[in-house]
């Protein structure tokens, strides 16, 4: 079977997409004809050789990928010409690979477009179709959908960039009146804590709000509670499996940024996390709930707060493309359950076969009138 692994594209998280892409096509070496597709930092498309010299070139290594004809045949899926984008052909993916596994974080990959990209090829591909991967990236339609199926999550308040940008006052006097310091502000498109603020009173809270803003229009303000972090992996469709609860604790960083989750290891992984049984079950079964709830497939990984003085689980967040190296925290906690890396890959595979398969014929006549 020849698996095209997506990587790369123009988000501020490219360089997590990478490492994720990496540790992917390592874990199916031997097992899958693998085809490494990449998404420079421009829009371009490449397949082949020059995607692996494209990640070799971003992370200093790439994987021993043993490049099939087809892929080398067509290492150059879009390219520019005297300063002029050639488009991207979609029928070129089709000719290349019999499914995808796109390894995409954040907008522009995450997002339900490139999910749509596939859609239109009438490829099979790995985790969420457009609806859930849209809803999934975006927080603040993704909070709203939570609200409208009672489940419990912090106080948040969303805002639009061209409000701020007209009313900064008003706009301050508004949080502070919905929410109580500390408060959190984050770009409401974007993953892996990119554009993240702790802020903990005003002057902290516009500069936050002006950093978010350089990310996406759509900001979401976050009230700030005292709690332990979890999170859970969810993997299935229509029946859905979910791993052991992990908790997430943080050394030496406010919360857990960037650097805490990539470069530092200041975080440390508890799995299977030393909370109460009837805490952990609360936790499985609310990422059961949002994942349908979002009409998510395949994966993701669904974060949780324990708050430490009311005792309450409220939900954080879905993620529906999880950073996926070995030391991940989505394929660590699938380990602890029973499920290895390789074999969490092969069955991500069988699940986006299953869902192609069971889509509408296109070839249906039109219903009469």
């Amino acid at each position: 079977m020849r698996v095209g692994v997506l990587f790369g594209g123009q988000s501020a998280e490219h360089a997590v997409s990478m490492m994720s892409a990496y540790a992917v096509m390592e874990a199916m070496q031997g097992s899958y004809d693998i085809i490494p597709i990449a998404i420079d930092t421009s829009g371009c498309w490449m397949a082949g050789a020059s995607a692996l010299g494209l990640m070799a070139a971003k992370t200093g290594r790439a994987p021993h990928v043993s490049i099939s004809g087809a892929s080398a045949d067509r290492p150059v899926l879009a390219h520019r010409r005297d300063d002029e984008m050639v488009p991207f052909r979609p029928e070129s993916l089709t000719a290349l690979v019999d499914v995808i596994i796109p390894v995409l974080h954040g907008p522009l990959g995450e997002d339900g477009t490139v999910q749509g990209l596939l859609e239109l090829t009438d490829l099979p591909y790995v985790g969420s179709g457009v609806l859930g991967s849209a809803l999934g990236m975006d927080k603040i339609a993704m909070k709203t959908m939570f609200g409208a199926v009672e489940i419990p999550q912090v106080a948040y308040q969303g805002l639009m960039r061209h409000h701020w940008l007209r009313d900064r006052a008003q706009t301050l006097n508004a949080l502070e009146i919905a929410l109580s310091y500390p408060m959190f502000v984050k770009p409401a498109n974007l993953g892996s804590s990119v554009g993240i603020s702790k802020a903990t009173n005003r002057g902290a809270l516009e500069i936050a709000i002006d950093a978010a803003q350089q990310f996406d229009r759509r900001i979401i303000v976050e009230q700030g509670v005292n709690a332990r972090e979890f999170e859970v992996g969810v993997l299935g469709w229509d029946d859905v499996e979910t791993s052991v609860v992990g908790e997430v604790t943080v050394h030496g960083h406010e919360f857990y940024d960037y650097r805490a989750k990539y470069e530092d290891g200041s975080t440390e992984l508890s799995i299977p996390a030393d909370i109460p049984d009837v805490v952990a079950r609360q936790m499985q079964e609310l990422a059961v709930k949002a994942f349908h709830a979002l009409d998510c497939a395949g994966l993701a990984r669904v974060d949780f707060f324990w708050e430490r003085e009311s005792q309450r689980v409220l939900l954080n967040e879905i993620n529906t493309l999880p950073g996926f190296t070995p030391y991940s925290m989505y394929p660590v906690l699938w380990e602890a359950t029973g499920v290895s890396y390789p074999e969490l890959i092969d069955r991500l595979i069988h699940i986006a076969l299953e869902r192609h398969q069971q889509r509408p014929s296109r070839n249906r006549q039109p219903l009469s009138r």
